[in-house]
């Protein structure tokens, strides 16, 4: 269990900002979605709007002219009305598509990612009027009060001194005939709008960041927990331990099982043990196969004995293969000398089975002294 009552002062972790967005805790900033909508809703209209008015003009006109027998027959003007309803929302379809891409842009540009599960579930607690009081009253919601008024101040001036720019213009419209009028004041309105619009920029560049900083700060936490998570993420030592020596037993089990097919075991001669292999055909140079020391060396000489593969004793070589070469890889040419006499008189020993003579032993066999890592125990 963590301590709530640490301070949080430790950055998330991956698996804490994860664990957020699958929740839907996201940054988020209502001013940046609300700035993008305007803005391309302003422009969409400057861009569209001539096209989308004429065309919904059109339409009315088309419903305002009808034959006699569509007027007296009340299926054909239910029919009508659903076709003339239906033009009429095919010709906002295009503004609802921008409109909808310019919703999305504001959230994905902070981070959103598919909709959280949780956040289609209805919380019954939103309807509590106790609650909702508490959120108007808390410091989340005092700053969104300000951001309105901070709002109000910054678009109000502007407007009125829009207003008052515009005043002699728009006054001029009633002189014009009335189709010429409403074009020109939708099209005044519409620039009004963009420019109105733009000046939520500013509040965007300020609430941005600090929706960043905040939900950064929202997803800090103690130490305790960071310990906490990395405990259930890299496991409990006690597990990771058992982990560790189910694996040594699973390797030791395959390095026995390669002892049999060794070609020698070079030994200490009690301490290190090393299992040696070579094939002319597919080995550039021996290779060692196993190795081990003090019990597991033990271990390595009974598998050979058993397997009846020659045991050569060796203290300096055994301890030079041991330190020098991996399990499973070649032996440094520094050995290449000292290895290959011992495996000639291996040869040796196996021919003198049948000629009834034993092979002198190789003695003084060349071992680097740079490969003579560690001491006899």
């Amino acid at each position: 269990m963590s301590d709530t009552s640490q301070e949080k002062s430790e950055q998330p972790t991956a698996k804490r900002k994860q664990k957020a967005r699958d929740k839907g805790q996201i940054a988020s900033s209502k001013e940046l979605n609300t700035t993008l909508i305007l803005l391309v809703a302003s422009g969409s209209l400057l861009v569209l709007g001539a096209g989308i008015v004429e065309r919904l003009r059109a339409i009315l006109d088309e419903s305002f002219t009808l034959e006699r027998a569509i007027v007296f027959d009340p299926s054909m003007l239910y029919a009508l009305l659903q076709l003339r309803m239906t033009e009429a929302l095919l010709t906002l379809v295009p503004l609802f598509a921008i409109l909808v891409v310019a919703a999305l842009i504001g959230p994905i540009s902070l981070g959103a990612g598919p909709i959280a599960k949780q956040k289609l579930v209805p919380k019954f607690s939103n309807l509590n009027p106790i609650s909702g009081l508490k959120r108007i009253f808390s410091s989340r919601g005092l700053m969104e009060l300000g951001k309105a008024l901070a709002k109000f101040m910054l678009v109000a001036p502007i407007a009125f001194a829009l207003l008052w720019q515009l005043s002699g213009f728009l006054l001029g419209l009633g002189y014009q005939p009335l189709e010429q009028g409403l074009r020109q004041a939708g099209y005044i309105l519409a620039w009004a709008f963009l420019l109105l619009s733009a000046t939520l920029i500013l509040i965007a560049l300020v609430d941005v960041p600090f929706q960043i900083w905040k939900h950064q700060k929202d997803l800090r936490m103690t130490k305790q927990e960071v310990k906490d998570e990395n405990k259930d993420t890299e496991g409990k030592p006690e597990v990771k331990r058992k982990i560790r020596q189910v694996q040594f037993e699973m390797s030791q089990r395959r390095m026995m099982a390669q002892v049999p097919q060794a070609g020698v075991v070079v030994t200490n001669p009690t301490h290190f043990a090393v299992a040696l292999k070579y094939d002319q055909e597919g080995m550039r140079a021996p290779k060692v196969v196993a190795k081990g020391m003090n019990l597991i060396a033990d271990e390595i000489r009974t598998r050979a004995e058993d397997a009846k593969v020659p045991v050569f004793a060796a203290p300096p070589l055994a301890r030079a293969l041991y330190y020098s070469t991996p399990l499973d890889q070649e032996i440094p040419a520094g050995l290449y000398v000292a290895v290959a006499q011992v495996l000639a008189y291996v040869y040796k020993l196996r021919t003198a089975e049948t000629e009834n003579y034993p092979p002198e032993p190789p003695t003084d066999l060349p071992v680097p002294d740079e490969l003579l890592r560690g001491t006899p125990p």
